[in-house]
């Protein structure tokens, strides 16, 4: 039976993301969405069983069942009718990104066109601007190719980026599966794109925002005026451009509501930002396209193995050599919780030192005596495992004159008869001669502290094994 595996990858790019390498050496790639939801929301009129209850001027509201809203509704046609106009006039020479819900859209059509005549990207945004975490994966699947026919025929040309918002679990898997959409947009997990294993495909996910999100205007501690808005993107923008100097191009993704900032109280703290932004030249703004399809081009997947996805034998072949003549430790990690967090020389790393700490003093002092003396008879003889014969070699030990020799036979000697395992050191990033100070003084130690600092130096050696093995 195959253990428990955690799905969640809590670990992404880690410590050291990658170099965007943004066209024209950018610092910053700046993305900005245009929400397109007006006339897709939850109506009657259009066989919902309530009205809308998200993110309008009416904070807290709560749906009525069977019931038309007329102010929600109202609230909701503003942003048709006034505020996508005014945005369209502010941002029709930037390359913007529409989220369009297809009812939406096809219940907007001149809308539709300006979108079109500005050169914005029009993805889809769903069938409708409704809820998705109870609907079952069949309907979901048949909503999505609704969604794609009639976007398609609305827009004239089929999405190539989806978002769904108001997502289920099976979302994203859902739109990978369909096969045809250079991105995904339902993650908010990452300030880069990344590519997901989903359905035996790779598929480009584009992390979307709900902080840098004018929907904060319309929920409980968020955004109360344009200048809060505006010193929160300001804010945002300068890290990440500040991280872009120091050689890690970031994407800062900005989401908008045509109901929301298209209001004359906020749509100033926007032009605010966007002439901010406009101030540097080495800043590339970009649809979500864009930046999908260089990211396939520059960052293409890349195919390798993962250890929480391995079968069991394959995993022990692998690392069941990780602590020396110790495959018992992979085996028992391979049984316990791993994920894609343990698919990292760290990660697996804290797996099988687990194992090893938890172990019986038994077992644990095992795994010492069957590491070889430092330059031993094994060495001599070419009976070392290939790890301990390139880590032995790697502080010159396999060249020792005839004394060294002889000093650290009798050092080993004496350490084996007081603690009774050998001497273990991880010996990259040391040399015959600080190697020799260490075993001096440590031969001196108490067999407890000494049995201590033995395991933490097998730990660290099985450290060193695994980033040659695995990214770090």
């Amino acid at each position: 039976m195959q253990p428990p595996r955690y799905p969640r990858d809590m670990i992404g790019y880690g410590a050291n993301s990658p170099d965007a390498k943004w066209p024209g050496g950018a610092k910053l790639a700046v993305q900005i969405v245009l929400n397109y939801e007006e006339g897709g929301e939850n109506c009657v009129l259009h066989g919902d069983a309530a009205s809308e209850a998200f993110l309008s001027e009416i904070v807290g509201a709560a749906q009525w069942p069977g019931q038309r809203h007329w102010n929600m509704e109202s609230i909701y046609e503003y942003g048709a009718r006034a505020g996508f106009w005014r945005l369209h006039r502010l941002m029709q020479d930037l390359p913007i990104t529409v989220y369009g819900v297809a009812t939406a859209l096809a219940r907007s059509p001149d809308q539709v066109a300006a979108m079109k005549s500005a050169g914005w990207e029009i993805a889809s945004h769903g069938l409708k601007w409704v809820e998705h975490k109870d609907m079952p994966e069949d309907e979901e699947r048949a909503q999505i190719a609704e969604a794609i026919r009639l976007h398609s025929e609305v827009v004239g040309d089929r999405p190539r980026g989806w978002y769904t918002g108001r997502c289920s679990e099976n979302t994203v898997r859902l739109v990978a599966e369909e096969g045809g959409f250079a991105y995904v947009a339902d993650t908010y997990d990452d300030d880069l794109p990344y590519w997901m294993r989903i359905g035996g495909r790779d598929q480009l996910i584009v992390p979307y925002t709900l902080d840098c999100n004018d929907m904060r205007f319309a929920t409980p501690q968020g955004f109360n005026s344009g200048d809060q808005f505006f010193s929160y993107l300001k804010d945002s923008f300068d890290t990440l451009y500040a991280e872009g100097e120091a050689g890690a191009p970031k994407m800062l993704s900005i989401g908008l509501h045509c109901r929301l900032i298209g209001r004359p109280g906020r749509v100033m703290a926007l032009k605010r930002f966007l002439d901010y932004a406009r101030g540097f030249s080495d800043v590339w703004f970009a649809t979500r396209l864009q930046i999908a399809e260089h990211w396939a081009i520059t960052h293409p997947p890349a195919a390798r193995e993962r250890p929480s996805e391995m079968q069991k034998d394959a995993f022990v072949a692998a690392y069941g050599g990780v602590f020396e003549h110790s495959a018992w430790i992979a085996e028992r990690a391979f049984d316990l919780e791993l994920g894609p967090a343990h698919d990292t020389a760290g990660g697996l790393h804290n797996a099988l030192t687990r194992m090893f700490r938890s172990a019986s003093e038994e077992e644990r002092l095992g795994v010492l005596t069957a590491h070889p003396d430092l330059a031993g008879k094994l060495a001599q003889a070419k009976r070392l495992t290939q790890e301990s014969t390139s880590e032995q070699a790697s502080a010159g030990l396999d060249a020792l004159t005839d004394a060294e020799r002889a000093a650290f036979t009798e050092l080993n000697t004496q350490y084996t008869q007081k603690f009774g395992f050998p001497f273990i050191i991880a010996v990259r990033g040391h040399d015959k001669a600080s190697i020799l100070r260490t075993f001096e003084r440590r031969i001196g130690q108490e067999r407890d502290v000494e049995f201590a600092e033995a395991c933490r130096q097998v730990e660290r050696i099985a450290e060193f094994r695994l980033r040659d093995l695995l990214p770090s």
